[in-house]
């Protein structure tokens, strides 16, 4: 199994840069993983909301291959614990059958396209992060996930 991590838009912050490549670098002794950051849309001024997130949803959906199970980070997704994460991942590398994609969207969220094509929704918090900011979480909780399963002392109970 690989693990995808699918961002819409550039990390174009030197600090979240800094910070995702950190725990990518953790990331890679665990599992084969393959970072997808989507150009962000030109010209988007004369499109209203709904326009955009279906601009967004053809460039996220070519993203995927047919036998990847997508996950939207979304604010009104499942909320797992870290534990719950790890076991999420290990269940999911024990099926082995796919490809986990972690798609992280524009500032207006998803289109209902995307929503549609989405095997599960993951929340973080009910708070709403920052969509640079959310890369670095997700990338930390992965590598806490895999140091979760492989009873490495970098998580605390």
């Amino acid at each position: 199994m690989k693990i995808k991590l699918i961002f819409t838009g550039k990390t174009n912050e030197a600090h979240v840069a800094h910070g995702l490549d950190m725990y990518l670098q953790r990331l890679k002794h665990y599992c084969k993983f393959e970072l997808m950051e989507l150009d962000d849309l030109k010209q988007t001024k004369n499109l209203n909301q709904e326009q955009v997130k279906e601009k967004e949803a053809h460039k996220q959906l070519s993203a995927l291959a047919t036998q990847d199970k997508l996950i939207l980070l979304d604010e009104n997704g499942k909320s797992l614990s870290s534990r719950g994460f790890a076991e999420f991942i290990e269940k999911e590398q024990s099926n082995g059958q796919y490809d986990l994609a972690f798609l992280i969207g524009g500032p207006y969220g998803f289109h209902s396209s995307v929503h549609a094509r989405a095997s599960m929704k993951l929340s973080f918090s009910a708070f709403t992060f920052p969509h640079q900011l959310i890369r670095i979480m997700l990338a930390e909780q992965l590598y806490r996930a895999y140091s979760i399963i492989k009873n490495e002392p970098y998580h605390h109970d």
